[in-house]
């Protein structure tokens, strides 16, 4: 590791283990909070783990609610980091989730689309993939809305304490092929696993990177 990643992944630790709290749910644009900070978004299937790999990002415990009921999030969350303020994380509704009524997908749909394509802080967005399924074709979907919205975006892989080393092997190289594919996807695949702690370091300092670009 060069000095300057190494600076980085010590300044994203003490950050992170400092001050990381929950700023509102906003159901609606109207209610986004003033663009005054950078943002960093994270986006995933239901299911996916997001939850989990905040708590694990932030050092805690449950400060995104692990729901029982994949899909439940049907807002954006705004999480708060550093004081004074550096950036915010914002947790985005899980896709994917197959007994919502069309009106809601469509509603989740029109949410995160205005977002995307409207918010002029939004610095980077973490599409999280689960490694024990690779990129399904609602991350497909997921990828072409971020790249027609301009967004760059970063994949990271889930639970990858979950599968063999050589599964994971296959499925972190088959999700590089397509992110190569894709124009506003960064082209290094995050592995990790908000279990075991493998990853998280890194993607902080991504984090905490992309937030001061």
């Amino acid at each position: 590791m060069d000095s300057d990643a190494e600076d980085l992944t010590e300044r994203a630790r003490k950050l992170f283990s400092g001050p990381v709290t929950f700023l509102k749910s906003a159901p609606a644009l109207q209610f986004l909070p003033d663009p005054t900070a950078p943002e960093i978004a994270l986006c995933g299937r239901s299911n996916v783990g997001k939850s989990s790999l905040l708590n694990a990002v932030t050092g805690r415990k449950s400060i995104a609610r692990a729901s029982v009921t994949p899909g439940r999030t049907q807002e954006l969350n705004f999480f708060e980091v550093g004081d004074p303020l550096r950036f915010r994380l914002v947790d985005m509704p899980g896709y994917g989730f197959a007994k919502a009524p069309p009106a809601v997908v469509e509603k989740w749909k029109r949410l995160v689309r205005d977002y995307l394509r409207g918010r002029v802080v939004l610095k980077r967005t973490l599409l999280l993939v689960d490694a024990r399924h690779g990129v399904k074709a609602v991350d497909a979907e997921m990828m072409d809305m971020l790249d027609s919205a301009a967004v760059g975006y970063r994949i990271v892989l889930t639970k990858a304490d979950k599968i063999k080393a050589s599964e994971l092997d296959a499925v972190y190289a088959a999700t590089s092929v397509e992110a190569r594919k894709h124009s506003a996807a960064f082209p290094q695949v995050h592995v990790t696993s908000a279990e075991k702690g493998l990853g998280i370091e890194e993607l902080r300092a991504a984090i905490l990177g992309d937030s001061e670009t």
